[in-house]
Formats: C-alpha cells, sequence, structure tokens
C-alpha cells in the first residue's frame, strides 16, 4: 500500500521490531497499562499474528498487529503511530490497510481500546466500530477494556 511517500508493508526486521516495540512501550495505552517492553518485543516476534509497519520515506511512523488465526481472528491486538507522525492520517492509513486484509477473510474487524484513551475510542467510533461490551479489569484493576466491532459492508 502506498500513499506518496507513506508506504505500509509487514514487519519482518529486528530492526523494525526494536523502533516499534520502543514507540508502543513508552506511550498509552501501553504505559498506562504497564505492558513490559519484553512482552510487546515478544509480541511483534509471535509468527501467531501479523505485523504492519508504517513509514514515511525512510522513517517508520506506526505499526500495527492483527490476529488472522485462532479462536478470535479478525481482531486488531494494538495499533500505534508515532508522536511526532500523529494528526498525518497515518493511523487511518493503516487502519485501511488491516481492514482491508482482514475483512477480505472475515465480517467483522474487532478491537479492545482501553476505557481512558479517549481519542482512541473517538478514532474508531468515526471509522465506524461501534461498542459490543465492556471487560472490566481487564489488564489491571481499575481500567476497563471497550470491545468494538466494525462489520463488513
Amino acid at each position: 500500500m502506498r500513499n506518496h511517500d507513506i508506504f505500509i508493508k509487514p514487519l519482518d526486521k529486528e530492526e523494525e521490531i526494536e523502533i516499534c516495540a520502543g514507540l508502543m512501550a513508552f506511550a498509552d495505552p501501553w504505559k498506562t497499562l504497564r505492558i513490559p517492553l519484553s512482552q510487546i518485543k515478544d509480541t511483534l516476534r509471535d509468527d501467531f499474528y501479523e505485523s504492519y509497519v508504517a513509514y514515511v520515506g525512510e522513517q517508520i511512523a506506526g505499526v500495527a498487529i492483527i490476529q488472522m488465526k485462532g479462536v478470535c481472528t479478525g481482531y486488531l491486538k494494538s495499533i500505534a503511530v508515532k508522536k511526532e507522525y500523529r494528526r498525518q492520517h497515518i493511523g487511518s492509513l493503516l487502519m485501511d490497510h488491516i481492514e482491508e486484509r482482514i475483512f477480505s477473510v472475515h465480517k467483522n474487524v474487532f478491537l479492545f481500546v482501553s476505557s481512558f484513551n479517549e481519542n482512541a475510542k473517538r478514532f474508531y467510533r468515526r471509522r465506524g466500530y461501534e461498542v459490543i461490551g465492556i471487560v472490566e479489569d481487564y489488564v489491571l484493576p481499575g481500567y476497563d477494556e471497550i470491545l468494538m466491532r466494525k462489520r463488513k459492508n
């Protein structure tokens, strides 16, 4: 997927894993939920998931992780955009890419968004996601995760 000097490709290099894990670990929701850097790296290396990295020119701007196997297929596990690239449509381009990938096989895209993550909740609602449930105290006590779904048109 290309858009001017922005492109998205499968994450496949150790250097990309290091950069992407770093951008996630020190940002919300991972920071608030105390998800360790080592766990994020393990997830990015795990063949169970598909990970995609967004570049602006030669710079990594964002990452998305989806689950296309197992019980919860069509699940967006994580998406992150570097602070300096936010509000430049990188998140939207990543979402377009993963929705296209998931909808090529499944009728629904599922995701969790942390209850405290107001910007993400707005972003997903604008993209047509609907709340289908709330899981209380899911990752840490005191923090709920909101389960959202978008159906294929």
